[in-house]
Formats: structure tokens, sequence, C-alpha cells
């Protein structure tokens, strides 16, 4: 593995913890600000404008078949804000009442709770999602934290139409990034507190197959196993099927392989490198959020990001 830095330019500053970034295609990027609980757009300029004040704690967000944002809400924060006005998520907000995937139509801001429970189980923090080719969308619950104990995280699959949702994978601890191999094959899913990406092979419409008890605590393929101290976020996949992970702490992107080989890390300032998408006609433009320090930052990559579906056409 190399440790390596790259160049980059600021394209936004003073964003309220920025996540789930999708570049589109008129050159502007749309974001969630968690702290601000808005779904927001970054101009080409770099001005940044509100699209929805959604509340509670937008997290990731995907653009689906219809065109319209759909959101995970973990419900919100409280947060530890640094002498120099940084900020971190430290505990589930005092004001929860919640988490949803809301469905944001970005033109006039207008949105609706699509879902808010799996057969009566209530959504605790949902936290990233990522659309299949065939309009259906993946979303990671991490769940909440609390002063002395903290949910137990889970994996969904879910229609778009509001028609149905399924559990997929249930205990996971603190699911954060989900994202698909390029031929779909393959469901990717970054755990936090371990700084663990793990594979699962997709054999069905919300159905993975697991590996039994003791190969695997969760029935994933462990794919890398270097430790250190990290937490991984939310991810982007490169169009030659390597995994882009967000890392925390030691502040960078972390690169996986398929087969579980650690590519490349590639380091920034910012200990909450949260989230990485691709952009530019060429896909081979990151945009990545620095969420700390409240960044968003443009950076040259070395290889083509994955075109997302319904989008980057």
């Amino acid at each position: 593995m190399s440790i390596i830095s790259r160049e980059f330019k600021v394209k936004a500053k003073g964003l309220k913890f920025p996540e789930g970034p999708i570049s589109m295609n008129d050159g502007s990027i749309i974001l969630v600000e968690i702290a601000r609980g808005t779904l927001s757009k970054v101009n080409i300029s770099g001005e940044t404008e509100v699209i929805a004040n959604l509340g509670g704690g937008p997290n990731g967000a995907a653009i689906g078949p219809d065109g319209y944002c759909y959101v995970c809400n973990n419900g919100g924060f409280e947060w530890e804000i640094s002498n120099n006005k940084f900020m971190r998520p430290i505990l589930e907000s005092k004001s929860y009442s919640g988490g949803k995937i809301q469905k944001v139509n970005i033109i006039t801001g207008e949105f609706s709770t699509l879902y808010d429970n799996c057969n009566n189980i209530p959504l605790n923090g949902p936290n990233d999602i990522v659309f299949d080719k065939n309009g259906n969308f993946w979303f990671t619950d991490l769940g909440k934290v609390r002063n002395r104990d903290m949910d137990r995280g889970a994996i969904y699959w879910a229609k778009a139409d509001g028609s149905m949702i399924k559990e997929v994978i249930h205990p996971f601890m603190t699911p954060n990034g989900i994202g698909l191999s390029p031929d779909e094959r393959t469901l990717y899913v970054a755990e936090t507190e371990g700084g663990k990406l793990y594979s699962f092979k997709i054999i069905g419409d919300g159905e993975v197959e697991k590996i039994p008890f003791p190969h695997s605590i969760n029935g994933g393929i462990l794919l890398n196993n270097e430790g250190g101290i990290k937490r991984f976020d939310s991810l982007a996949v490169e169009n030659n099927g390597n995994i882009c992970v967000g890392t925390l702490f030691n502040g960078g992107v972390t690169v996986i392989s398929p087969s579980g080989e650690l590519v490349e890390f590639i380091k920034f300032e910012d200990p909450y490198i949260t989230n990485i998408c691709f952009g530019s006609k060429d896909l081979q433009t990151a945009y990545i959020t620095a969420s700390y320090e409240g960044n968003l930052l443009e950076v040259p990559w070395a290889r083509k990001g994955l075109a997302l579906n319904f989008l980057n056409k």
C-alpha cells in the first residue's frame, strides 16, 4: 500500500458537516448538511443554496429513477464543537424522534417520508444508500449512539415507490457506506467502528448469500484486515471495481480492490473524510466531503469512477 496526497481545491466551505455528495450533470454538487438539517446544492461557482429543510439528520443521498433525491435521515445528532468552530457528531440528538427515508423534489424542495419502519421495526439511523439498475435501493441503518448504549445496525432493500422494504442483514455493527460492484452481483458494506469492509454476493432482490458462523460474524466476506486506528464512513466504487472508503481519524480515502488488496490510502488533513463521489465528463474528478472543517473538496482522480444509475449519462 502507498500513502499519498493529491492536489485539490476547496469547492465550497462553511458547510455544516457535509455528507452524501452527488455530482449532477449540470456541474453542481448536491449534498446534505447534517448539522444544518438540509439538502443543499453547491453551484459551479461554489456558492451554496438550500434545496430543502429536512430536519433531523439528513445523511446519505442518491438520485432515483424518477429524478427525485432519496435521503437517509438519521434523526439528528448532538455535536461537539471545537474552539475553531469545527464540529463532529457524538450522541443521538435530544430532539430525536426516529430515522426515515425521505424523497425530495430537487426542483421545488417538496419532500415526503417514504419509509420510517420495516414490518413495524423502526428505522433508527439510516445512513447511506445506493440504487441498482432496476430502480430499487439498498441502504444501511447504522443506528444511534446514546450515552450508555447503542443500537445494533441493519442493511435494508426497498422499492422506490414505497411499496416494499425488506431487512436483508441483521445484526451488523455500525453499517455505514454501501455500494454495488460494476456488475451489481456484489454488495459492499463498510463497518464504521471496526474500520472494515465487507462484501456480500447478491442472489436476488433484497437477498444476499451469507457465510455461516464461525467463518463470518455477519455473513459477509471481510475484504481488508490491515488494522490500525481508523473508522470507515461512506464509499464510492471505481469503474474498475475498486472500493473507495471515506476514512475517519487518520483522515483520507482508503482504496480497496474487490479481492481485498489495499491499493492506496489518499491522505487529507481533515480527520473526518466522510464520503466521495465521482463527477466531470470523464468521471475522473472526485468530490470529497471534509466534514469536520465543513469543506467540499474537488480532487483529480487517478482512475475513472463508476457511473451511477440514473446519473452520469
